[in-house]
């Protein structure tokens, strides 16, 4: 076998300690995922074959090599304003609706990965305030969670490439929002960067801490639990929703048999949960 290669045994054992520790379901005949994910840690951690990575990390001591795996399998690749509509629902709906009632928001998203929605949050927000002068005056407080330390480190930084730059942001936005960075990089400007506190958390352990919302944003990142770990989330998310509060999820994600207690509301184009 080839030294990149992974056993039946080290997979099942990989991928039960994966569930275990942030929630993410591998289906059957994964390992391909596994590899491409993990075999740039070999060498890393002076590893000789996959086999052998998996392995030292199913050991509790080893808490470095543990971070490096999950932050491996659970960073995925995101952009700005992703699909679009939750952000012109958030300006011309929720925005608009939820300004009657008090002057400033607190808005979470749930898995902010390298940081492109809550900043598309943050970015959607002033241009609101641009719009409607003497709106939600005092802003939004808006929180930024994922389970990866990497990737928050990254968002709080908040510099990006072109590459990451060109995916979903317009010329304009780029302009409002973005200031020359180093290395030719972009660096998001300070009144969006102020506007997000980034802070790690595991979607699986409790979210008392976290205080109170009015909107979430738990988009793409359901598909990846159990119905019985999604049914967790969204009854820990309705919690700590204010009454009468909004959930967005991922354009391929539905509360359908995980949840009785929010009320659908159909927006052409999108769909939001709102609340009971």
């Amino acid at each position: 076998m080839s030294a990149r290669q992974l056993d039946e045994k080290s997979y099942q054992q990989f991928r039960m300690f994966l569930e275990q520790q942030c929630g993410i379901v591998l289906g059957d005949n994964k390992q391909y995922l596994v590899k491409s994910r993990l075999a740039p840690l070999m060498s890393k951690f002076d590893v000789n074959s996959l086999g052998d990575l998996v392995n030292r990390t199913l050991s509790p001591i080893e808490r470095q090599l543990r971070a490096a795996v999950i932050d491996a399998m659970t960073t995925n690749e995101t952009l700005w304003f992703r699909d679009e509509y939750p952000f012109a629902l958030l300006q011309n709906k929720l925005l608009p609706e939820l300004s009657t009632k008090r002057a400033q928001l607190k808005i979470w998203s749930a898995a902010s990965s390298s940081g492109q929605e809550p900043y598309s949050i943050a970015m959607s927000m002033l241009e609101y305030q641009q719009k409607n002068p003497g709106k939600l005056s005092s802003g939004a407080q808006i929180v930024g969670t994922d389970i990866s330390e990497t990737m928050l480190e990254h968002c709080k930084y908040g510099h990006y490439d072109s590459l990451a730059i060109a995916r979903g942001l317009s010329a304009s936005r780029k302009q409002q929002f973005f200031e020359p960075g180093d290395n030719g990089m972009l660096k998001l400007k300070d009144n969006v960067k102020r506007m997000v506190n980034f802070r790690h958390l595991n979607l699986l352990n409790s979210y008392s801490l976290m205080g109170r919302f009015d909107i979430v944003f738990c988009r793409n990142v359901l598909i990846y639990f159990s119905p019985e770990i999604k049914r967790k989330i969204i009854a820990q998310i309705h919690e700590l929703l204010n009454e009468n509060g909004y959930l967005f999820l991922g354009a391929s994600e539905s509360l359908s048999g995980l949840s009785d207690d929010f009320n659908m509301i159909r927006c052409n184009p999108g769909i939001i949960y709102q609340k009971k």
